[in-house]
């Protein structure tokens, strides 16, 4: 156990004695990493990067908010309706998620605003025929 800062003494210096005597006792010699580089070092850390480093380092997945999550499906449903093999596909995964959006118009989510409209089915399928030169 650390004992106790005498009285008087600054806490950097304290710490600081701290610090070397432990280092002389051989206590840091073992620790996993030692002689390695720090990682993520080369990475922006940007905000709240300590949960960011946990969530990674702990194999999870962050939850996000209910908008926000529909608006990365739409974009999803958006790239496969392109990459459908049929209209019929590309028209129903667009009219599928546009069911998702006019609901959560209709009844509001939780998180950051929407700011997503039900998309144009119409013109999704016209790019869907032009990209495959299809009239």
């Amino acid at each position: 156990m650390t004992e106790r800062k005498p009285p008087g003494m600054p806490y950097e210096s304290w710490i600081d004695r701290q610090i070397r005597e432990a280092e002389a006792r051989g206590e840091f010699d073992d620790l996993p990493g030692k002689g390695k580089p720090l990682p993520g070092l080369d990475r922006d850390p940007g905000d709240m990067w300590w949960i960011k480093q946990k969530v990674e380092s702990e194999g999870l997945s962050m939850p996000l908010p209910p908008t926000l999550a529909l608006r990365k499906d739409a974009e999803q449903a958006l790239a496969e309706a392109r990459g459908a093999r049929t209209e019929a596909e590309a028209r129903s995964i667009i009219e599928d998620v546009n069911g998702r959006i006019r609901e959560a118009i209709r009844t509001g989510l939780s998180g950051p605003p929407l700011n997503l409209m039900p998309y144009d089915v119409d013109e999704i399928v016209s790019e869907w025929r032009r990209a495959r030169g299809v009239t």
